[in-house]
């Protein structure tokens, strides 16, 4: 008997987002963290672009929004002299900025959404073993109330940088660590700033290497800041867990204000007075990545499956889209309208990720953010997680690209945001995002003056019979393209803007999955082209 679809393990901000996507996908789940409380440490604070969006499908984007701060851009200082200021603006198709925002609120957050499912995490509950066959996993946990077995379909381990479900599936996890300890500090600083940049100081020893740093990225609250600087040496203490690796926060001294006031005096571009210590801690850094994603019928996610320095706050967003993607495929599979192959494609489309992710975090915290050649724009929405893609997915089949070459959005890609949508009934133009945050796969219509009579009807009911009915289907409209007799709803592209930015034809489709990428586009579009596309996903009923 099983006692329940998904076991999530761990409830930090992965294991939260894998547990309200497994509810919202109509998927039954628990959460178990070993934690009696959650931490109240202001940890991960940079949250992306695209994981505002991805916030925004889910319905969190709203109060999230009403919580953080804008983070505005950022003033660094190598070896004493200013350099060019960074502005974090994003072109005007990017419909969300970057927002500083303290981990423990961001938990609260999600915590709070799961439990409008009702789904709440079970603490002090830790998982001491497991064991899986052909149709499930066998946990054994310790809770409060004593040990208890529980027979679940599928384990998803979110347990952190020492998870036991990566060890009990004995994954490799290559890489190494940074020599240096560092300490964080939650504190007021008094100095004159402008509001909402983060500021970055680094010191050279004279043959070039890294030698003090300091970096204090803005938090709510008037003169609130997450500083980060080189660890104090009285301080620091071996690191490493018991299974040797030296990530995370660690047992030894605490950093006091005098500690930070020490860094702030040698490197801070303004006079400052550091005071209203809430939080601080010691911890080491390392970068690695597991070697598979997904062992039989358990998974792991976030830093589980990978870890890195922290540089332009790529390590929470990355475990949450890792999070986003797994979720939606294991509740299609759950209910039998996608086969097991199609949770081979987590660790397919990820775990590249991780290892470019990884690779990037590793280069800016030797070097700084935008060594790379880059151009500005580039550089912010790959910071941003906006170039983040599956162009090998296999999802997409051999000839995806085929007849995608040159065009602004191929096949893989993530599927830009679109403003200036006109629909019958509504007296305020609409996003492309607002028709996107079904849980179901949405299939777009394109259609141009010349369209054939029928087709939309056509492609709509091939397609929602290969989808087992788990699709939405819209017409974007084309100027001049008459609405009578589609037998789907329809939006008008009253801007040009969705013609531009997918680089549209007249009468073809655009297939987009529920975690915002497209699946493919079929130019012209045709019931068996569709049909044909539906099923790299979709099981035939």
């Amino acid at each position: 008997m099983v006692d329940t679809d998904v076991l999530v393990v761990g409830a930090g901000p992965v294991g939260l987002t894998a547990a309200a996507e497994l509810r919202r996908h109509g998927a039954d789940c628990r959460i178990v963290d070993r934690l009696a409380l959650p931490h109240r440490y202001a940890k991960a604070v940079g949250v992306q672009p695209r994981t505002l969006e991805i916030w925004d499908t889910m319905g969190l984007a709203r109060q999230a929004l009403a919580a953080a701060v804008p983070l505005r851009g950022q003033l660094s200082w190598i070896d004493g002299l200013e350099q060019p200021r960074i502005e974090l603006r994003l072109p005007p198709d990017v419909p969300y900025g970057f927002a500083a925002l303290p981990q423990y609120t961001t938990e609260d957050l999600l915590t709070g959404h799961l439990e409008g499912y009702g789904t709440r995490v079970e603490r002090g509950c830790e998982l001491l073993s497991f064991e899986q066959d052909a149709d499930g996993v066998d946990a054994v946990l310790q809770t409060p109330a004593g040990t208890e077995r529980v027979r679940c379909r599928y384990l998803v381990g979110c347990d952190g940088a020492h998870s036991r479900v990566r060890k009990g599936l004995g994954l490799g996890f290559g890489g190494g660590a940074f020599t240096e300890s560092y300490m964080l500090g939650d504190v007021e600083l008094d100095w004159d700033v402008p509001e909402g940049y983060a500021v970055r100081a680094v010191r050279h020893l004279p043959d070039g290497a890294p030698d003090d740093a300091l970096v204090a990225i803005p938090l709510p609250g008037r003169g609130r800041y997450r500083v980060t600087a080189v660890a104090a040496p009285e301080l620091v203490r071996d690191a490493s867990g018991p299974d040797g690796i030296a990530h995370g926060l660690d047992a030894g001294g605490l950093p006091g204000v005098e500690h930070l006031q020490a860094v702030v005096d040698r490197l801070s571009p303004r006079p400052a007075t550091v005071s209203a210590l809430r939080w601080s801690s010691v911890f080491r850094i390392s970068h690695r990545l597991a070697d598979r994603y997904r062992a039989g019928r358990v998974f792991v996610a976030g830093d589980a499956a990978h870890i890195h320095p922290p540089t332009g706050a790529q390590g929470m967003n990355t475990g949450i889209q890792d999070a986003y993607n797994l979720a939606w495929k294991l509740a299609l599979v759950l209910r039998g309208a996608a086969g097991d192959a199609l949770l081979d494609s987590y660790h397919a489309e990820r775990h590249p990720i991780g290892e470019e992710v990884v690779g990037r975090t590793v280069r800016h915290a030797r070097q700084g953010i935008g060594s790379d050649g880059r151009s500005t724009e580039g550089v912010l929405r790959r910071e941003a997680q906006l170039l983040v893609g599956y162009p090998d997915s296999p999802l997409l089949g051999p000839d995806a690209a085929d007849g995608a070459a040159g065009l602004p959005v191929r096949p893989g890609d993530r599927a830009p945001d679109c403003r200036g949508l006109v629909q019958a009934l509504v007296a305020f133009p609409q996003r492309l995002f607002d028709l996107l945050r079904s849980p179901d796969h949405t299939l777009l219509l394109y259609l141009g003056p010349d369209a054939a009579d029928g087709l939309p009807a056509a492609c709509a009911e091939a397609a929602r019979e290969a989808a087992r009915g788990e699709l939405d289907v819209y017409a974007v409209l084309a100027p001049g393209s008459a609405a009578d007799g589609l037998a789907v709803p329809a939006v008008r592209d009253g801007l040009d803007e969705f013609r531009t930015a997918y680089g549209a034809r007249d009468s073809e489709a655009f297939l987009v999955r529920p975690d915002g990428y497209l699946a493919g586009r079929v130019h012209p579009a045709d019931p068996a082209g569709i049909t044909a596309l539906l099923h790299r996903t979709f099981a035939p009923a």
